[in-house]
């Protein structure tokens, strides 16, 4: 009797481990795992998630060196009364920030940029993700499809995210510039989120020339290293999130990085110029992932 209810045991513990690796990996594992082998599945399981902390969800741009060369400082005149309180409300907010943050007087060096770099990025991260939450929620509202629009807003604003984390590696902001980020971001998202609600058009546009200004911004920051002005970054490695996240060489260093990022910036300016011209229930023409400078 007790052989055969152990037998039977066996089996059943057999196929609930079998069905287990049969949902996550597939039928090849069906064949291979055996009830001796818990453990050793649950270990990959491990190493499996610990590999894959802090990689992205989205599927972005991945910049050859032909592409990250290419991108030039470009601008969009404005058209209309929307287009022009756009492009004038960029205009003004930079000169404030330029004039207040002190990026104007004195010598830029590394901890200057990178106050500046890690301050814009957490503003930059926030339009693409209040789009994407304002079209989901009309989505679910309407019983509507979005049109492939919300995707391409959240691997936006991941990608501005991914680089704050990488200028996170660089430096850690003091309390008070926490602070001011806090503030900062607490007006920028409720105003933006209302003027999304108004006129996703006028959104798009100003998020577009954002993105002018952020690649003039880059553009700067390389003619900086290039002169000589930036001695540290000129032999700083890339930092690991950097390399992970845009494919780069073992031996990318801090200019490989600018350039990658400045590829982002010109690919958004681009996609967000496009969408501001378009009709909000018409198709996105751009795929999460595309690459189009």
């Amino acid at each position: 009797m007790y052989p055969r209810l152990l037998q039977r045991f066996t089996r059943q513990r057999h196929f609930l481990v079998s069905a287990t690796c049969l949902n996550r990996e597939g039928i090849r594992c069906f064949s291979q795992i055996s009830a001796n082998e818990p453990k050793h599945f649950a270990a990959e399981k491990n190493e499996d998630a610990n590999k894959s902390q802090g990689s992205t969800v989205f599927p972005h741009p991945i910049w050859s060196a032909e592409d990250v060369h290419s991108v030039k400082v470009t601008h969009t005149e404005p058209k209309t009364s929307s287009d022009k309180l756009a492009y004038w409300s960029v205009q003004l907010l930079r000169f404030n920030f330029d004039l207040f943050s002190g990026f104007k007087f004195g010598k830029r060096h590394e901890g200057k940029w990178l106050n500046r770099i890690i301050f814009l990025e957490t503003v930059a991260g926030v339009p693409g993700m209040v789009a994407a939450m304002t079209r989901h929620l009309h989505s679910l509202r309407k019983m509507r499809r979005d049109h492939g629009w919300i995707h391409t807003l959240l691997e936006e604003a991941e990608n501005e995210r991914m680089h704050l984390m990488t200028a996170l590696k660089l430096r850690n902001p003091s309390i008070l510039f926490r602070a001011m980020v806090l503030m900062t971001q607490g007006i920028f998202v409720n105003v933006f989120f209302l003027c999304y609600l108004v006129s996703p058009s006028f959104c798009h546009r100003f998020v577009g020339y954002l993105e002018e200004e952020a690649v003039k911004t880059y553009t700067k920051c390389l003619e900086d290293m290039d002169a000589g002005h930036l001695p540290i970054w000129q032999h700083t490695k890339a930092p690991a999130i950097a390399k992970d996240y845009w494919k780069l060489g073992d031996d990318a260093m801090m200019r490989d990085v600018i350039l990658a990022i400045r590829a982002d910036e010109a690919h958004h300016r681009l996609v967000n110029h496009t969408l501001s011209t378009m009709d909000k229930e018409s198709q996105n023409p751009y795929l999460p992932g595309a690459k189009k400078l």
